[in-house]
């Protein structure tokens, strides 16, 4: 029977109630102890519901416990690399846009609960974030150790290969500028917007070739927000 004080209650029947946990049970692999905890974390503002009741902070939680369960398993992987490479390496896997890729992959895009009739929303890269909020719901509710191996067996092992990740230039910026000065354009990197989010700055920084916006990037500082502009301007571009 539904729990009547779930926040799911409140906007779903109670057979697509049913319906919704069998799929969040299906994704994650286990029955969780407390639904609330994950459906809070599928949960984005959008709904206009309160502020107790979306996924912000959880996801605030879930950043910084992935960020450090990659961080531990880079130590361990790479016992003779200096910090530099390991700190280059733990960026290419949580960075936005390859957390919002794994999302997608994983199925949390039709799990999640937003405005769907917000089209932006759809295209943005709130399905990391809400990645982020799971793991932080998953620690919550499982401890520390089960959510470690958690990441290993559904992101890590299944979504990042780090024999690529190994070969890919973390410096985007640098491939970006030497294709514009071989086709003798100009590139500049942009800010856009900047605000508050969880706490923390969020900014949005475009890449401008010849005054015309190729991509845009978030990140918490502008080095890590121009790295992803870079990067979905190397791929809508099609550079090698």
């Amino acid at each position: 029977m539904a729990d009547p004080s779930s926040f799911l209650h409140r906007i779903f029947g109670s057979a697509e109630q049913r319906i919704f946990r069998n799929n969040l049970r299906n994704l994650l692999g286990f029955r969780p102890r407390n639904f609330s905890l994950y459906e809070m974390a599928l949960t984005h503002r959008s709904l206009k519901e309160p502020i107790d009741q979306n996924n912000e902070r959880l996801e605030f939680l879930g950043d910084a416990i992935l960020s450090s369960l990659v961080a531990e398993y880079l130590f361990k992987r790479y016992p003779y690399k200096e910090e530099g490479f390991l700190t280059e390496m733990r960026s290419k896997m949580v960075n936005r846009q390859q957390l919002n890729d794994i999302a997608i992959r994983m199925g949390l895009n039709k799990l999640a609960l937003f405005n769907r009739n917000d089209g932006a929303l759809r295209s943005s890269q709130i399905f990391g974030n809400t990645l982020e909020a799971l793991v932080g719901a998953i620690y919550l509710d499982q401890g520390y150790a089960y959510t470690d191996k958690w990441v290993l067996r559904n992101l890590i092992q299944p979504h990042l290969s780090m024999d690529d990740l190994e070969s890919i230039d973390l410096n985007l910026k640098n491939k970006l500028y030497g294709w514009v000065n071989r086709q003798g354009k100009t590139l500049e990197f942009v800010t856009l917007h900047e605000k508050l989010e969880r706490g923390r700055r969020l900014f949005t920084i475009a890449a401008v070739i010849d005054g015309e916006r190729i991509a845009e990037g978030k990140g918490f500082n502008k080095k890590d927000a121009s790295q992803v502009a870079a990067q979905e301007a190397i791929l809508i571009l099609e550079i090698e």
